[in-house]
């Protein structure tokens, strides 16, 4: 899709006309770009139509020219959050009403919590209109006059300084987030450890990350055994992905993302429902995550150093499946007793995560499909975040309030490690009661990365820290956020303006 930033409106764009409450359509600086006839039929229009509630109505004018007037409620209530959910709306609209261009004023996206940096809101509008504009359909016969999608948006404004800036980064952000919506969808028979591997290999060669793969072999003479001990069940290979973004100072310590690549998890022995296994082909989405964050860091050209790592697994039933009661031991050393096989994510990430110290990084952060627990405490509207260090778990939240991918934070409290500890290992994979399963989850992973020299536990200087983000909440898309259905894409937009600036 174009996004491009103008001062008038070019030929053959459809005009949106956004009003809140009872604004008046003559008022609206797209109505001056309309001829008489077009602009009598519209005053018209919303004198048979006066609302104050969110509506949508596609016109076509006396000339022949496609609008859309899409009401978006109160004025007092349009804050920057409405104005994100706003710009999906109205391309999900215009999809809908098959109108291929759009010319939308800037300025209506104004609200009084986003004024002061409208750079950013063009960035993120962009963004929006992106991951509106997405549709999964590489597996369905194409209609016959083909899938339709919008081909280009026009943002009208005269004050254009930042602005034009702000929309070329977000539609990099927006395409990136796309593009890791595409890896998590892609059905498990298509997207294996293997496949996930080559798709980071290709998507490092074009911007110049360094990539590369552990195959078995190679995790073995590391001794990862938690990554082995999970896909022993499974006759796809583990394979370990490394990314290497190296573009700061010689000796800038950097960051490092890991991200759970189980490309389908049916449980394991402890063999999930029949609800409960749909869709778990998406059980790798924070590897996806991992890997089109640094691709849209490399698009960008920050100058950071940040590095990805991936555990990619099946974690399959089988004869050869690890069982409950199984004693794995880590690359660390730490033993992890197996309560049940389907709290996989958080035994392949504990290697992962001992493996990030050899960077000695100055932050590690974790993305993971990881408790269902997460989804019941938080809904489906933000990931749940945990992290040593308030200041950055603060500044996450922060950022994904403005870019619309939202995060909590839950307490990661030394009480809660009772509560993970084994009987016959160090650790046991699973809590020893129903409740706090996000919790325990990332109390279960801070194990593995309070032992190392360079991020502690307690109390952490920001420049050793750990950050834990428990996507489940967010790895689909719920309703009424204007998203095609499957993955979000979540959290590639958070990472990447938080690395941007880190």
């Amino acid at each position: 899709m174009e996004i491009r930033v103008n001062k008038i409106i070019s030929k053959g764009m459809a005009p949106v006309f956004l009003l809140k409450d009872e604004d008046r359509i003559d008022r609206h600086r797209l109505f001056k770009f309309l001829n008489a006839e077009d602009k009598t039929y519209l005053i018209n229009f919303q004198k048979n139509f006066p609302v104050k509630k969110e509506h949508s109505h596609p016109l076509v004018l006396p000339s022949g020219i496609k609008v859309l007037v899409l009401g978006i409620g109160e004025r007092v209530k349009f804050n920057n959050r409405k104005a994100m959910l706003t710009g999906r709306r109205l391309v999900s609209v215009a999809r809908a009403e098959k109108v291929r261009n759009l010319a939308v004023n800037f300025d209506d996206f104004l609200a009084r919590d986003n004024r002061e940096n409208q750079k950013l809101l063009a960035q993120v509008l962009a963004t929006q209109f992106e991951m509106a504009n997405y549709e999964f359909v590489k597996y369905k016969t194409p209609q016959p006059e083909g899938w339709f999608f919008v081909q280009a948006i026009e943002i009208l404004t005269e004050k254009q300084n930042g602005i034009k800036e702000g929309v070329e980064i977000g539609q990099i952000i927006g395409e990136e987030i796309n593009k890791a919506r595409t890896l998590s969808n892609t059905p498990g028979s298509d997207m294996t450890p293997r496949v996930l591997a080559s798709e980071a290999i290709q998507a490092g060669e074009k911007y110049g990350i360094k990539v590369n793969v552990l195959d078995e072999k190679e995790i073995q003479e590391l001794k990862m055994g938690g990554i082995l001990g999970v896909s022993k069940g499974s006759s796809e290979k583990p394979k370990f992905i490394i990314m290497e973004y190296l573009r700061g100072g010689r000796g800038e310590k950097p960051v490092v993302l890991v991200g759970k690549g189980v490309t389908f998890d049916t449980g394991g022995l402890n063999l999930k429902t029949e609800n409960g296994i749909y869709e778990m082909h998406m059980d790798m989405s924070g590897g996806s995550a991992v890997i089109h964050t640094l691709v849209a860091l490399g698009r960008l050209r920050v100058k950071k150093n940040i590095v990805g790592l991936i555990p990619a697994v099946e974690n399959m039933p089988s004869g050869s499946s690890y069982h409950p009661g199984d004693v794995l031991t880590t690359m660390n050393g730490k033993t992890i007793e197996v309560l049940n096989t389907d709290a996989e994510g958080r035994i392949i990430l504990a290697d992962a995560l001992e493996y990030a110290k050899k960077y000695k990084p100055r932050l590690v952060i974790d993305v993971a499909t990881l408790t269902g627990a997460a989804m019941s405490a938080l809904g489906q509207r933000a990931s749940a975040i945990f992290s040593t260090s308030d200041k950055i778990r603060d500044r996450l939240v922060e950022v994904g309030e403005s870019v619309g991918d939202f995060v909590w934070p839950l307490p990661l409290w030394e009480e809660y490690e009772e509560d993970v500890k084994g009987t016959f290992g160090d650790v046991a994979n699973s809590g020893k009661t129903r409740y706090g399963g996000a919790i325990n989850g990332a109390i279960f992973l801070w194990q593995f990365i309070k032992s190392s020299s360079s991020v502690t536990s307690g109390p952490t200087p920001l420049a050793s820290a750990w950050v834990h983000i428990d996507m489940a909440p967010r790895m689909t898309a719920t309703e009424n956020e204007f998203l095609a259905k499957g993955s979000t894409g979540a959290p590639v937009g958070l990472l990447t303006e938080f690395l941007r600036k880190f």
